[in-house]
């Protein structure tokens, strides 16, 4: 945990910011003295999140955001330029799991809204951020996962798990591009976490034609034997936005409790 206040004047970016680990990263970066921009498509949830850090004493403004519309991400980061006049740490987390469905029979459109939302949505993010981040440097943590990266045995999680892995490689691309600017790019991959975002899977009722059933008979979560919790991963994005994680850029953590690791 980090007691410092080490982000005490920063300006941070979430979007996702009204649930999840956006919630709750949100939460953890005001307790080390962050300023926050809170980006969601629901804006009601945004509200009620920045209403709590107010009460708390923090500061934090709240705009609704849909990362698949370019021009609401650069509204929502123009935003906090006009509040704060600065961007130190952006966090590229909202996302969809999308259509769980076969290869054979997946419609189009559900490809296309799982890439664009998790995999271009990343994309215009970070590119709109960019231009207020390279006069001062600054930290840039990707939500990804480790479906595409570690686990493919998830059935029916094509396009998921590619925009996971799409996310990886633009991580990388970029830290060598904005490393002669001091901004620092780095990604999360989560395992299995206590959030809302199985309220946007959909299941295709062929699925279970290419199931390939897994059994783990002592468990598959082997250090907890539970999932993990969004306040966890709040800790791990708060370490790679502070001055603690200065040399660390262009890397894939993963925070799963090793489970990824039996697959």
């Amino acid at each position: 945990m980090l007691n410092n206040h080490r982000l005490k004047g920063k300006v941070a970016v979430i979007t996702g910011g009204g649930s999840g680990l956006g919630r709750a990263t949100a939460f953890r970066l005001v307790s080390e003295g962050a300023k926050v921009c809170l980006l969601d498509i629901n804006i009601e949830h945004a509200n009620n999140v920045k209403k709590q850090i107010e009460h708390a004493g923090g500061k934090a403004i709240a705009k609704k955001c849909d990362i698949n519309s370019s021009q609401e991400i650069l509204e929502g980061i123009e935003a906090a330029m006009d509040e704060w006049k600065r961007i130190d740490i952006l966090f590229a987390n909202a996302g969809i799991a999308g259509e769980m469905a076969p290869i054979e029979t997946m419609k189009e459109e559900d490809w296309e809204r799982t890439i664009n939302t998790n995999l271009t949505g990343t994309f215009l993010t970070v590119k709109y951020a960019i231009p207020f981040m390279k006069d001062n440097g600054g930290s840039i943590i990707i939500t990804s996962s480790v479906s595409g990266n570690r686990i493919f045995s998830q059935t029916g999680f094509t396009a998921y798990s590619t925009s996971k892995a799409g996310q990886i490689a633009f991580m990388k691309m970029a830290a060598l591009e904005l490393a002669r600017y001091k901004v620092r790019v780095n990604a999360i991959c989560p395992g299995a976490i206590e959030t809302n975002i199985q309220e946007s899977i959909h299941q295709s009722p062929d699925l279970k034609k290419i199931e390939i059933p897994i059994v783990f008979p002592e468990g598959d979560q082997p250090l907890d034997h539970k999932p993990g919790k969004s306040e966890q991963v709040a800790d791990l994005v708060t370490f790679l936005a502070s001055d603690l994680s200065p040399h660390i850029t262009g890397t894939e953590i993963f925070i799963d409790g090793a489970e990824s690791l039996l697959r």
